[in-house]
């Protein structure tokens, strides 16, 4: 008597026993119906390593993925069973649907849900069912909109140039850092006017010249500071630290201080805070040279060491050091 070969299945070198696979596929199954979703997810990804599940495996897995709200792997399992031409079409389809409006995509929900029942592909006892999706889809969208129409409003009164200039530079600042996560470009108006008002401290002015530019936001501006006019737009300008004077400056500090990390470091940080206030002119009209020994002299006096030193330079960089301490203004 014979014995039957049996399938070995190799990975990365690995002998994977037969049966090996059905059964990490069954035990996914057997997760997924006790509502321990982690461990299904778990024993469905190892079983695909090894081979490509079929519809039952992969619409359990992207269920429990789902339930974990891992909302975009479980739509990329869904938008493979689709491909796949997957006899659960419809059960897909609402699962996909429901990830959809889990990651806000709105406008793909709608004009999916509207496809289906135009083309009449739905079976007749699910068109309710997926006419409630749309009707709740459309509500969920309308009520996000109005959250962020009246977010913008308040914004927009918020960063209003006459409101926001009775707010001390402190105020202001904390104001502008609210902004860091949120799309500003609902509000370049608003920052356009505050970076131009010449009476806005210049360190405020640069914070939101800041925002503009790492969102690269095209609008002309005119920034007036230390005696200094420029037309610029954001959407050209790289951030202080990434300026040529700047980088100029740090190299020559960092090969004059290389035997002194404690100034090096307390330099640096000055360079680092002075280059937002005089954002986006640099130090000019000096010289990287010269303000590179300054700022060393600068820190070096602020140690104790008396030495000689370019006093027009040090009284500039004296002004750049008050200027960025808002509490103080």
């Amino acid at each position: 008597m014979t014995k039957r070969k049996r399938h070995v299945i190799k990975h990365d070198n690995i002998i994977v026993f037969p049966g090996a696979v059905q059964t990490l596929i069954r035990e996914g199954h057997m997760y997924a119906e006790n509502y321990q979703y982690e461990e299904a997810v778990a024993s469905f990804e190892k079983a695909f390593l090894y081979e490509t599940g079929d519809e039952l495996a992969l619409s359990a897995y992207a269920y429990a993925l789902y339930e974990l709200k891992s909302y975009n792997k479980a739509k990329e399992v869904c938008e493979q069973l689709l491909a796949m031409g997957t006899t659960l079409y419809v059960e897909i389809m609402e699962l996909y649907i429901t990830v959809c409006m889990q990651l806000k995509q709105y406008h793909q929900v709608e004009s999916l849900i509207t496809t289906l029942l135009e083309e009449d592909v739905l079976p007749l006892e699910q068109i309710e069912k997926f006419q409630r999706l749309k009707s709740i889809n459309q509500e969920v969208a309308r009520n996000l909109q109005q959250k962020e129409d009246a977010q913008r409003l308040i914004e927009e009164q918020e960063y209003e140039l006459l409101k926001f200039s009775r707010l001390t530079p402190d105020e202001q600042s904390i104001r502008l850092h609210r902004l860091m996560d949120t799309n500003v470009r609902q509000l370049k108006t608003a920052l356009k006017a505050i970076i131009e008002c010449t009476t806005i401290h210049p360190f405020v002015q640069s914070l939101a010249l800041i925002l503009l530019v790492e969102q690269e936001v095209s609008i002309d501006i005119t920034v007036s500071k230390f005696d200094q006019t420029m037309v610029i737009n954001p959407i050209e300008l790289v951030l202080p630290n990434q300026l040529p004077q700047y980088n100029e400056v740090k190299k020559i500090i960092e090969n004059k201080l290389q035997q002194d990390p404690t100034t090096l470091e307390m330099v640096q940080y000055l360079m680092a805070k002075h280059a937002i206030v005089t954002y986006p002119f640099e130090w000019h009209p000096y010289e990287a040279d010269d303000i590179a020994y300054s700022y060393i002299d600068f820190v070096q006096s602020m140690l104790g060491k008396v030495q000689e030193m370019d006093y027009e330079l040090i009284e500039f960089l004296q002004m750049l050091e008050k200027l960025t301490e808002l509490h103080e203004v």
